[in-house]
């Protein structure tokens, strides 16, 4: 599928943002070895979490889905997983693919983990160390998927983190449960603590501080009910597609304000958003908010490098508010977007440029050059975050924006058509493009 965005005056309104990807994906994991059932409301339906979903029922979890975004899950205990009997795909999912490492490589049993072409050139020798030092048994090709994990008995770790990563962080906590010993992780930068948090809820002891992460193994889940919060980085595409219009100011209710996840927030401020916060309050151990945006003149800026962690999955859309700003905004410390769905330094760049914008591409961030984008072709290299992101920036192009290879969009925002549309934006599948100009 392509996409097909025509300049769009935005109207005021309410935006509904569909469930955090990364809490789902947890809630899911974590009930399915809880003891008791989870109820999880909320829930992101979208093919991701939905490849969690099917891995979890062959490895023998009981599931049901009373709705599209309600799933009630009974724990099978910690040593209550059995031995899939295929392989368990992982679809497009790096998340899926490094937590499911770290849950299956305490087992009694092997398993193999697989993904599409995307997540089968990602990296997993930064989950494979860690894992291995706890005793695990892991096969690669070559520290690319596919994964090959035969349970081991596992003890306990202090592994320095050296690279900033939630995914590989949850994952050595998700093996930790079934390792003997303590598990301390150290690292230098904050990332996404929902795991800790969620881990939490459901029982199990956990210290962490500013730099270090304590957990003692073999310790077991209790079931809770979940509510998810809508999702800070879904939401983030209404936000800025917001702020760059006329005079339209859009409401976004019940968003995580996780303070790990809020850096967007931060970053699009310092460039001059209008972006109120209310009523915060607890969806369990998730802070939750109301979010309201007021069209906004956006300014160059240099990026703190101490942020990038808090906004790891923004930046593509924060590389089109530069190229909407006025003057240069500078990126800095952003390597790991390298290694993404894509190499979203270079795509975003190619795809800034395709619309007249212009780049300085360096090895750790960029230079963007904020100015008139005009209409043209832009491939988004099979990315969800890359294809989202040129469609807002479509919104105020001088003309028609194509993208292409948008199907992967599905991976975490199911109805973003539906929802761009839902406040007046002119976005259309290019199938929808040629029968309404048949």
């Amino acid at each position: 599928m392509n996409f097909v965005v025509e300049p769009s005056a935005l109207k005021s309104g309410t935006a509904s943002i569909p469930g955090d990807k990364s809490i789902s994906h947890r809630a899911l994991m974590l009930a399915a070895i809880a003891e008791g059932q989870t109820r999880i409301s909320g829930f992101l339906s979208g093919s991701d979490c939905l490849a969690t979903l099917a891995a979890l029922r062959q490895l023998g979890v009981h599931i049901e889905r009373p709705s599209a975004n309600e799933v009630v899950v009974d724990g099978s205990g910690l040593a209550g997983l059995q031995a899939p009997t295929a392989v368990l795909d992982m679809g497009n999912s790096g998340t899926a693919m490094r937590l499911f490492a770290g849950l299956l490589s305490g087992q009694a049993f092997s398993s193999e983990l697989a993904g599409d072409r995307s997540l089968s050139g990602r990296p997993m020798n930064r989950i494979i160390k860690p894992l291995s030092i706890m005793g695990a048994h892991l096969r690669s090709a070559e520290g690319f998927p596919p994964l090959i994990i035969d349970g081991q008995n596992l003890h306990g770790i202090v592994y320095a983190m050296p690279v900033a990563s939630a995914q590989v962080k949850s994952a050595i906590l998700l093996a930790g449960l079934y390792a003997d010993g303590e598990v301390v992780i150290v690292g230098q930068q904050v990332t996404r603590d929902h795991t800790e948090r969620m881990m939490r809820a459901m029982g199990i002891v956990i210290n962490s501080g500013e730099s270090q992460i304590i957990m003692q193994g073999g310790q077991s889940l209790t079931a809770c009910d979940v509510k998810v919060p809508a999702d800070l980085s879904s939401a983030a595409f209404v936000i800025l597609a917001t702020l760059l219009s006329a005079d339209a100011e859009v409401d976004i209710k019940d968003v995580g304000v996780n303070p790990t996840r809020t850096g967007v927030i931060d970053i699009l401020r310092d460039m001059g958003a209008d972006i109120g916060v209310q009523n915060v309050r607890m969806f369990g151990e998730e802070p939750v908010a109301d979010l309201t945006v007021r069209a906004s003149k956006l300014h160059g800026i240099d990026v703190d490098p101490a942020r990038v962690s808090l906004a790891i999955d923004e930046f593509p859309l924060l590389f089109i508010a530069a190229a909407c700003a006025t003057g240069k905004t500078r990126f800095s410390g952003i390597a790991e977007l390298r290694v993404k769905e894509s190499d979203r330094i270079a795509v975003m760049a190619e795809g800034l440029r395709a619309l007249s914008v212009a780049v300085d591409e360096t090895e750790d961030g960029a230079v963007v050059h904020g100015g008139q984008l005009y209409g043209g072709n832009v491939d988004s290299h099979g990315d969800h975050r890359v294809a989202m992101s040129f469609a807002v920036a479509a919104t105020v192009a001088k003309w028609a924006v194509h993208i292409g290879d948008t199907d992967s969009v599905d991976t975490s925002f199911p109805d973003f058509i539906g929802c761009l549309r839902s406040l007046g934006v002119n976005i259309v599948s290019e199938e929808q493009a040629r029968d309404e100009e048949a």
